[in-house]
Parts: structure tokens; C-alpha cells; sequence
């Protein structure tokens, strides 16, 4: 059985979920403590154990220590059933996250899935639906795979309640991917999401996009949410290249001003540009499961956050795979994928 270090680099639930998953995809059971140790309430959260039942059913796996605050948990998968699952969490925990998790097993699952997910689906913790949808799944399906996302009702911090469905065609194997160049920029996009809040809130946010990033008023637009559960505010800045389509985004809150909440959005697309680099920063950190289990890959990113690293030593827990990672320039770093 592999014991696992929840407390492992930040100590969040990214160590939780890509145990789950690699559980699942390689039948190997394990067992973590001091889960999400570096948080200020440790300890599994309605997210996590939501993701932690889901992957239990969707494995038929025995689960020891599934309950909301424990902070150890031993987990036996047996065999991945693909099929029409349901899972939901009543706050507004990030579904995509727990869909990231059960999809590590779907994509070379022995038949077709479909996930209805209930939850946080924009959330200022996690990657919002719409970078899992254009960024993530379209590369995803790039190795051989079929996915597809759609989103039925957004789920805004702190409400939450979105839904949306995510089916999965999958593949035998999957076949390495290599990003090691952007390509022209074919579009940019930014929008502003309000729900049930002041259209002028979006309209201050768009105007300081097109001040930091000069682009024109073709790029640029404002939705406002009709069948949002509860308020919220996001930024997205979509940023498509021919090789690659990049989502970057920032959430409003209470007390912080329009303008701040913009410009985190443009400075985090302004870093991504000037690096010339196909993989954002987040990116980088999704990218690691799936080509660790291609056995092998290459992209070009920023430099490695700490929790991409710590997602790299969970993968190297379950996987036979080395990981190489080298400083191309300042602002790059080249990683590389190989079979151990």
C-alpha cells in the first residue's frame, strides 16, 4: 500500500485528488495523512469528500476515515465502472476539481461516462468551468480521448449551486503530447460575469482591461447572469493560439475594488505573453497527470508553482515516470515527461 503525505508541499487537496485518481486508474490502494495540513482548517471539507465518495463509487472502492475534518483516510480501489453518475456538493466546493479526479480513471476507462456535477463550478480557489472546458479538455482530447463539457447553471462563490455535465469517449491508451511552442495568436477574448450584481461593476473591469492590455471593444464584453443561485463576479481573459487556448481569470469579492479584480486578470495574461510560452502557470500543474500517464510529454511553462511540484511527486508515488525540468530563459522552464 503507498502512504501518502498530505502535508507534502503547500498541504492543500490537489495531493487528495491525484491520489484518488492514479488510485483508481492503476488499482493501487494507499493510505494519507495530515490531509490538507497546510490549510487553516485541515482536514477534509465538503469538496474533498465529495471527491472522495465520488471516486469510491466510481471504483467500488472500500474508503476508511471519509468524513468532513479527518485528516487520514485509506482508500482500496477494485474496478473502474464507467456509466452515468451524479455527484454534487451542497456549498460552493469546486465541481471541476472533482471532475479532474474521476477523469484521470474515465479517459482510459473500459467504456463511455457521463458526470452530471453539482456545485462551485466559478470559484476563486480552483479553475473555473470555462478553463477546464476550452483550456484542459481540448487538450485532453487532443490524446485520444472524447471529452466534452457543458455547462447548464454557473455555481458563484459562495452560493454555489452550478451544474453542468462532462461526457467522456475514451481511449485504450493514451498518446503523449508535446507544447512546446504557442503558435500565432488566432483570438483574445475578455469577458466580465456579473450575477446579481451592478452592471458597473463589469463595465469598470472591461475599462481597465482595455487600458492594461490596449485591446479594442471588439475584444472585450460583459455578461450578466440570469440564472446564477447567488451573486458573484469573475474576470476571464481567453487567449487562443494555434496551438493552444489559455483561460486566465479573477474573482470579485466584498471589498475589493473592480479595478484590482481586473487587473490580476490582465497582469496574470501580460506575464503568460511576454513569456512566450505555450503553458500557463496553472496549466502546467493540470498537464502533469495526463502525460504521466501517456508515459511521456514536453511543454514549455513559466516557472513551476509549488504545487505543480507536489503534484509531480504524487505522480512519481504511483507511475513509473521520470520528470525532467530545465530553465530555458528566465521566465521559461522546458519540462519533460519519460517513462522510469
Amino acid at each position: 500500500m503507498i502512504t501518502v503525505d498530505g502535508s507534502l508541499g503547500e498541504g492543500g487537496g490537489q495531493v487528495l485528488r491525484t491520489a484518488l485518481g492514479l488510485s483508481l486508474v492503476t488499482g493501487e490502494p494507499f493510505r494519507i495523512h495530515h490531509i490538507r495540513a497546510g490549510r487553516k482548517k485541515p482536514g477534509l471539507m465538503p469538496q474533498h469528500l465529495t471527491a472522495v465518495n465520488a471516486a469510491g463509487e466510481l471504483g467500488g472502492a472500500g474508503v476508511e476515515g471519509a468524513a468532513i475534518g479527518s485528516q487520514q483516510l485509506t482508500f482500496t480501489p477494485q474496478r473502474v465502472r464507467p456509466g452515468d453518475y451524479h455527484f454534487a456538493v451542497r456549498t460552493a466546493g469546486s465541481m471541476t476539481l472533482v471532475a479532474q479526479t474521476l477523469l484521470t480513471a474515465l479517459l482510459v476507462a473500459d467504456g463511455p461516462s457521463r458526470l452530471t456535477l453539482e456545485g462551485g463550478t466559478h470559484n476563486p480557489f480552483a479553475p473555473p468551468f470555462d478553463f477546464l472546458d476550452k483550456t484542459f479538455l481540448s487538450l485532453v482530447s487532443r490524446m485520444g480521448p472524447t471529452v466534452e463539457a457543458a455547462l447548464e447553471r454557473p455555481g458563484f462563490y459562495p452560493a454555489g449551486g452550478g451544474r453542468f455535465t462532462v461526457t467522456v469517449t475514451p481511449a485504450a491508451h493514451l498518446a503523449p503530447l508535446e507544447l512546446l511552442e504557442r503558435g500565432a495568436v488566432r483570438s483574445r477574448r475578455a469577458r466580465a460575469l456579473v450575477a446579481s450584481l451592478p452592471r458597473r461593476i463589469a463595465e469598470r473591469e472591461v475599462g481597465i482591461i482595455r487600458k492594461k492590455l490596449g485591446w479594442g471593444e471588439d475584444e472585450l464584453s460583459i455578461e450578466e447572469v440570469r440564472n446564477s443561485r447567488g451573486p458573484g463576479n469573475v474576470v476571464m481573459i481567453e487567449i487562443e493560439s494555434e496551438h493552444v487556448t489559455e483561460v486566465f481569470t479573477a474573482f470579485g469579492r466584498r471589498g475589493v475594488p473592480a479595478e484590482q479584480v481586473a487587473g490580476l486578470a490582465a497582469e496574470a495574461a501580460r506575464e503568460y505573453l511576454a513569456a512566450d510560452v505555450p503553458v500557463g502557470t496553472h496549466l502546467a500543474d493540470q498537464l502533469l497527470v495526463p502525460l504521466a500517464l501517456a508515459g511521456g510529454g514536453r511543454f514549455k511553462t513559466l516557472p513551476l508553482s509549488g504545487h505543480a511540484r507536489t503534484n509531480l511527486e504524487i505522480v512519481k508515488r504511483f507511475l513509473p515516470v521520470d520528470a525532467r525540468v530545465e530553465e530555458t530563459a528566465t521566465d521559461q522552464r522546458r519540462v519533460t515527461l519519460t517513462r522510469a
